[in-house]
């Protein structure tokens, strides 16, 4: 009796493991960048091309190296770029804000102050293996007012890879490794934007069709200025369960870990789609980078239709910084 109920659990845990591992991630190179696509469906999509900006808009906040359209595994489209109120917004992606360096204030996230930008440079590698999919690229965080001329500031290595989860779900996992060679270091200056991952969601939600929750328990009204180990944004979409959504996760190796979030109120941009929130490690504490000394963040996100729930999001975690 005890060997046949081992038998079972064997079998049932290894039919959960083909049903998940039987859906393959490939990637597919485009005009626009490279996709990630599962069993046939593209995604989630890295930027490469600049993108261009509305007629009439500063052609300062066209740029390249961002995560969009990134869709639940429904095919729903959960990421924006280039939003009226912040043309700088692009989908999932990470810039410094205040930077000093050499006594100079280098702003990399407010494109159309025209004083830095981060761009794709190159693809470093890519993987498939396992029923996952890799991207390794290059982006370079470019001081635009450097005195003797522009120069890179920051070198950005970003692993992006992504795999089946459970429950029809997928993960991404966000790994962002910076660098800088200029003599004297540069200091990522304290402040409520900048760096980590941000997170741009779709027009669609506002704050009586989506909800935030943190791993403190914090909502969007009370979120801002909190630090977590996660957070979940969810909201209406016209998938057949009525929602969709992103677990994100901070790993526990990460600055200023648990991590402070930036996480915009409510009464932020009244409408639709002014659901903005990230991951700022440097929001109450300035962070020194020493001159060829490598620094690593590291994130994961789990993609859903249907809701998640508190309990889940939390074993996610623990999986993520085991």
């Amino acid at each position: 009796m005890i060997f046949k109920r081992i038998f079972c659990a064997a079998v049932i845990y290894l039919s959960l493991i083909t049903l998940i591992y039987a859906q393959k991630v490939s990637l597919k190179e485009t005009d626009h960048g490279i996709d990630f696509v599962i069993d046939n469906h593209p995604v989630l999509t890295y930027q490469t091309a600049v993108e261009d900006v509305p007629e009439g808009v500063k052609k300062d906040f066209a740029k390249s190296g961002f995560i969009h359209p990134l869709k639940s595994p429904s095919g729903e489209v959960l990421t924006r770029i280039q939003p009226k109120d912040h043309y700088h917004h692009y989908g999932i992606w990470g810039p410094w804000t205040r930077a000093t360096i050499s006594g100079r204030e280098v702003d990399f996230w407010n494109l159309g102050d025209g004083k830095g930008r981060v761009d794709f440079d190159h693809v470093i590698s890519k993987k498939e293996a396992g029923g996952a999919a890799e991207l390794n690229v290059r982006q370079n965080h470019i001081d635009l007012k450097a005195p003797e001329s522009e120069r890179i500031a920051i070198a950005e290595d970003l692993r992006i890879k992504v795999k089946p989860a459970d429950k029809g779900r997928y993960m991404v996992d966000y790994t962002s490794t910076i660098e800088t060679k200029i003599a004297g270091g540069i200091l990522l200056d304290d402040y409520r934007y900048g760096g980590g991952i941000g997170y741009r969601a779709t027009e669609k939600w506002g704050k009586d069709n989506s909800t935030i929750l943190t791993s403190q328990g914090d909502t969007r009204k009370t979120a801002d200025g909190t630090n977590a180990r996660w957070i979940i944004v969810q909201g209406e979409t016209d998938d057949a369960t009525g929602d969709s959504g992103i677990l994100f996760l901070s790993h526990n190796t990460n600055k200023a870990f648990p991590e402070p979030l930036r996480v915009w109120p409510e009464d932020q941009y009244k409408g639709e789609g002014n659901v903005f929130i990230e991951f700022t490690p440097i929001r109450h504490e300035s962070w020194e980078l020493l001159p060829n000394k490598r620094y690593t963040l590291k994130y994961r996100m789990i993609v859903f239709d249907g809701e998640m729930s508190t309990e889940e999001a939390e074993a996610y975690w623990r999986a993520f910084v085991k």
